[in-house]
């Protein structure tokens, strides 16, 4: 078998990160070497306690998250009735006069 004459260009595939070997001449790919990627999941076991967590982190933010809207809905309430007290409070030669109050 007779060796290439050209130039052997290698190259990394931008998706795959997988190394190619090609030839300048023959335009082919002489070699093909893929990167060895590590498992997604490791070890079973702490994947799972992982996701336990998670969930157990979920459920308190929404606990927290619940309880804001709640004491918000309080703290409105108690905003609305000081001002409502305030405004009944004003004295009537306070407020800016009106044309039809005039009449």
């Amino acid at each position: 078998m007779s060796k290439p004459s050209g130039l052997v260009f290698e190259v990394k595939c931008p998706c795959c990160d997988a190394v190619l070997q090609i030839d300048s001449q023959t335009q082919l790919v002489l070699n093909h070497k893929e990167v060895e990627k590590k498992p997604m999941i490791e070890d079973l076991r702490a994947a799972v306690q992982g996701l336990k967590g998670e969930e157990q982190r979920r459920n308190d933010i929404f606990d927290k998250s619940f309880a804001s809207h709640k004491s918000g809905e309080q703290t409105r309430e108690r905003k609305f009735e000081e001002l409502l007290k305030q405004a009944k409070q004003d004295n009537p030669e306070n407020r800016p006069k009106r044309p039809f109050d005039l009449d």
